[in-house]
């Protein structure tokens, strides 16, 4: 397992450092206890593609992973991971957790905006980071996601619903995901899932397809 701090060399134009809130605001929501999308345990969304064998052990992306019950069950499942947070407390307790089950996984400590990576993965497991980054940053992120995936290559999203007005986290309302993740780059499975959340939101589970176009 390796750890790693300082931000890669950018891959697009795309990738630009907009972050807003710091890596400190984050670690502060982990030292008071502001971390009320942590549920304490994997997606039951993700056991389930694990079941089914819709999601098959490959290189994948965990963005915004926080404490990385996630990445946790896709090491376990024999994927080759690679997860990403911004605060200090979310990245040491994955690394502290893989060591203490021995299990292997990449961890960078580092601001998703700063992350670029020369190789491309075979799919990303988007459920946190989309709904912490702020609505106006949504377009670069999705980019930053069509970049870090290969051609064909899946990203399986949670989007989170809430009626709250403000954020993060920031609700992720399914007709403005379609606008945002849009042909051509992006086709869409038929199929979508709603999952409760204890906090008492849910996420609705889509699958995509990142598929290549021309620059």
């Amino acid at each position: 397992m390796d750890a790693e701090s300082t931000p890669q060399p950018k891959c697009r134009s795309c990738c630009h450092d907009k972050a807003s809130l710091s890596s400190a605001d984050w670690q502060e929501r982990y030292d008071t206890g502001k971390t009320g999308w942590d549920r304490g345990e994997p997606n039951p969304m993700l056991a389930h593609w694990l079941k089914t064998g819709v999601l098959q052990p490959c290189e994948i992306l965990v963005p915004g992973c926080g404490r990385g019950h996630e990445v946790i069950a896709l090491a376990e499942a024999g994927f080759n991971v690679t997860a990403i947070d911004f605060a200090d407390a979310a990245a040491k307790s994955v690394i502290d957790e893989l060591k203490l089950r021995n299990l292997k996984a990449t961890v960078v400590h580092s601001d998703i905006f700063a992350f670029g990576q020369s190789r491309r993965f075979d799919a990303v497991y988007e459920q946190t980071s989309l709904c912490a980054i702020h609505p106006s940053q949504w377009q670069t992120y999705q980019q930053l996601l069509a970049c870090w995936l290969r051609a064909e290559g899946n990203l399986f999203a949670m989007f989170m619903q809430s009626d709250a007005p403000d954020g993060p986290p920031y609700s992720c309302p399914l007709d403005t995901m379609r606008q945002l993740f849009s042909k051509p780059t992006w086709h869409w499975s038929s199929d979508s899932t709603r999952v409760e959340h204890p906090t008492g939101v849910h996420e609705i589970a889509c699958i995509l397809t990142q598929k290549e176009t021309k620059e």
